[in-house]
């Protein structure tokens, strides 16, 4: 009876640790503060060119008109959630871009509303260095490729007119749905094959041969997928995202985009530490 009696109590003490678990996964982080400065001006404003492959023009075309600005730098703000490690956890993150150029990544997890892991990602002057407490840091010319695909990915997302002012971006015609974006990367050049969505026009997804960490012998297909549904800022822009591994079959990470700002000053932040 007594050993009966223990057995309920040491289940009932896991189920409740489980709920709490279970529970602390649930709860969203606060967001970021806002970024303390509205958009800027455009640098410049140009022609939507009329050599783009269909799908891309119509794409961007729906977004921008005829005109697309000349965008200087961005900062996302948002929150999610994340499973890299087998656990998901609710988070926020600032993806602060000097567009095309480099990037700084600050992500903090959280559980129970609290920030248990933060982690600052950076991909400047074409060299990238993550940092995460307790795992350690990851860099070197995988992480390099792996940071310049993801940085070109972001701006598709959040700043699509950068993939056609930059003159060194190179779009190339597939068929009535997909084209390969062409991106620099240093000395040399990357792809990934653009999907659009035929009844809205919009983009569906890149797609990219990318390396996941620097130990692993292989790339693996990775895509960066837009959701329907809720949209950001004055231009509609999709708010919500995921990235796969496509060996793994499912999104390791769920991104909705509250605010972006572009053209502001990000000089500092870019080689900052926290938020």
């Amino acid at each position: 009876m007594r050993r009966s009696v223990g057995l309920l109590a040491g289940a009932a003490v896991v189920g409740a640790a489980a709920a709490a678990v279970r529970a602390g996964g649930r709860v969203e982080p606060e967001p970021f503060p806002p970024w303390p400065e509205p958009s800027g001006p455009p640098a410049a404003v140009l022609d939507l060119p009329a050599s783009l492959p269909a799908p891309v023009r119509r794409w961007l075309g729906g977004i921008y008109g005829d005109h697309v600005p000349v965008v200087r730098s961005v900062v996302v703000t948002g929150r999610g959630r994340m499973n890299p490690f087998g656990l998901w956890m609710p988070a926020r993150y600032r993806f602060t871009h000097d567009a095309g150029h480099g990037y700084r990544h600050y992500i903090e997890a959280t559980w129970g509303g609290r920030t248990v892991l933060a982690v600052n990602e950076r991909y400047l002057d074409g060299r990238a260095r993550m940092e995460i407490p307790v795992i350690g840091t990851e860099e070197g010319p995988k992480v390099d490729q792996a940071a310049n695909l993801g940085m070109w990915a972001e701006l598709a997302a959040a700043a699509p007119s950068v993939l056609v002012t930059d003159p060194r971006v190179r779009w190339l015609p597939l068929d009535e749905r997909s084209a390969t974006l062409e991106v620099p990367f240093g000395a040399e050049r990357d792809s990934c094959t653009a999907r659009f969505d035929l009844r809205t026009g919009g983009l569906a997804q890149l797609e990219a041969w990318r390396w996941r960490a620097s130990k692993e012998p292989a790339k693996v297909l990775w895509i960066a997928a837009n959701q329907p549904g809720p949209t950001v800022g004055p231009l509609g822009l999709p708010a919500v995202g995921t990235a796969t591994w496509a060996d793994r079959g499912e999104p390791w990470a769920h991104f909705v985009t509250e605010d972006i700002r572009t053209d502001v000053d990000v000089a500092a932040y870019l080689r900052g530490r926290g938020i």
